[in-house]
């Protein structure tokens, strides 16, 4: 797995430092998470990591002197349009933490690891729809984050073999490029990300197309798995930590 090396050398020094002036930040979260039957021998483990997050990021965000105003957390379930159907997506509304920890738990351990055939999954639909969540536009600063976990590539967006799919969404952007417009604020158009400033992207997911490709985006941070071996290990506190010295 890899531990993103080259941005963890420029944010160390930032470790500890509250360069907002005791500003209070409003974090909405949403996590994608690869439910189909691959992810069967590890969904347990991600499953936990998620429940674990908000709160490991909460403490980490109190150690380094920065005050979060609100946490809010969505989850979205993907799977294939291609042999799924209607399970192929679902996607909770954003809830409120710690007061909505009960029907968060809830949902997150509602998930079970089935479908998705064989090969790729729709993982980009998945991300274009969290893009388009109904994110906090309250205080004085702001944090979007997604994360992303999947044990596998993920089909093109618009696939013939996937929009035959009465269900799959009409509205879809058509490319991996119109996605990338999307994360950095450029599509109004096909919604999106609300700034490209506040935007940060964590990547859970095998060395492989289109996820590599994906990674040269602005605020994203992929950690690797070696292609072809799935999802071997998960390191929610490096993700933390780097979103922590993030927010500046």
């Amino acid at each position: 797995m890899g531990v993103f090396d080259d941005l963890q050398a420029g944010l160390d020094g930032l470790s500890g430092i509250d360069v907002n002036g005791g500003q209070a930040y409003c974090v909405d979260i949403v996590m994608c998470i690869d439910a189909t039957g691959s992810m069967a021998p590890i969904i347990e483990e991600v499953k936990r990591n998620a429940l674990a997050f908000c709160d490991k990021f909460h403490e980490q965000m109190d150690a380094n002197g920065k005050n979060v105003e609100t946490l809010r957390i969505k989850v979205i379930a993907f799977r294939d349009y291609g042999c799924d159907g209607a399970g192929a997506m679902a996607q909770s509304e954003f809830f409120v933490l710690p007061e909505q920890n009960e029907a968060f738990r809830s949902y997150v351990m509602g998930i079970t690891a089935t479908g998705g055939g064989d090969g790729p999954e729709s993982a980009l639909e998945a991300m274009a729809l969290a893009m388009r969540s109904d994110w906090t536009t309250d205080g004085a600063k702001q944090r979007h984050v997604i994360l992303v976990f999947t044990d596998a590539s993920a089909v093109p967006l618009r696939d013939p073999s996937r929009t035959s799919n009465p269900t799959y969404p009409a509205d879809m952007p058509a490319s991996l490029a119109d996605l990338g417009d999307m994360w950095a604020g450029e599509s109004q158009e096909l919604g999106g990300m609300p700034s490209g400033k506040s935007a940060r992207l964590v990547l859970f997911a095998p060395s492989t197309s289109p996820w590599t490709d994906i990674q040269v985006w602005n605020n994203v941070w992929a950690a690797f798995s070696p292609a072809g071996k799935g999802l071997e290990d998960v390191d929610i506190d490096l993700a933390i930590q780097l979103l922590v010295n993030s927010v500046k």
